[in-house]
């Protein structure tokens, strides 16, 4: 097993802004970069969705977006990864910006910690550029969220929204897009 790569990736905001974190080694992890992570935290923070929220990270890669809810005020972040360099990873970036007391790291499949540990007030969906498991994801992100929680969708596309879903904003940075949503009127 190879080491964590060096990069750039900081913490934005918050308690641990300016920290730097690895992140695994390989080309499997696509970590979200800066500038995406503080548009996105930005518009949660403006959403009031962070301060407080118990959150999810379930394809943690690095865990640098779940650390950076941590760091801006989420009570509790749930990371989770198949990857056992990935977690150990997420692990050392938690120890490094002390924020390890309000985080667990988990293996399994995000799917699965979804269901089964929910409610979540943010959900944080951010997997390989090429996965194709969309429809089963967000419905178990649907059926696993707070009542005012929302789910941020970063891939290279838009993604569309089960019908219990709203688009709350969509936007593109480049290579990637973000979608924001919560549940509708009519969801469950």
């Amino acid at each position: 097993m190879s080491g964590p790569r060096a990069g750039s990736l900081r913490v934005v905001a918050g308690a641990a802004r300016g920290r730097r974190l690895a992140i695994p080694a390989g080309a499997t992890t696509r970590p979200t970069s800066d500038r995406v992570r503080e548009a996105v935290f930005n518009a949660l923070v403006s959403l009031d969705v962070v301060a407080g929220a118990r959150v999810i990270d379930p394809f943690a890669g690095s865990g640098a977006l779940g650390i950076e809810a941590l760091s801006r005020g989420a009570a509790s972040a749930v990371f989770v990864d198949t990857d056992r360099a990935a977690r150990a990873v997420v692990e050392a970036n938690l120890a490094a910006t002390d924020l390890g007391d309000r985080a667990s790291v988990r293996t399994g499949t995000g799917e699965q910690v979804l269901r089964r540990d929910g409610p979540w007030d943010l959900v944080l969906l951010d997997p390989p550029y090429a996965f194709d498991g969309w429809d089963d994801l967000l419905v178990a992100a649907a059926s696993s969220l707070a009542e005012e929680g929302v789910i941020v969708v970063e891939s290279d596309r838009e993604v569309p929204l089960p019908p219990v879903l709203d688009w709350l904003r969509c936007k593109r940075y480049g290579s990637t897009v973000v979608t924001f949503a919560r549940l509708t009127g009519d969801a469950p």
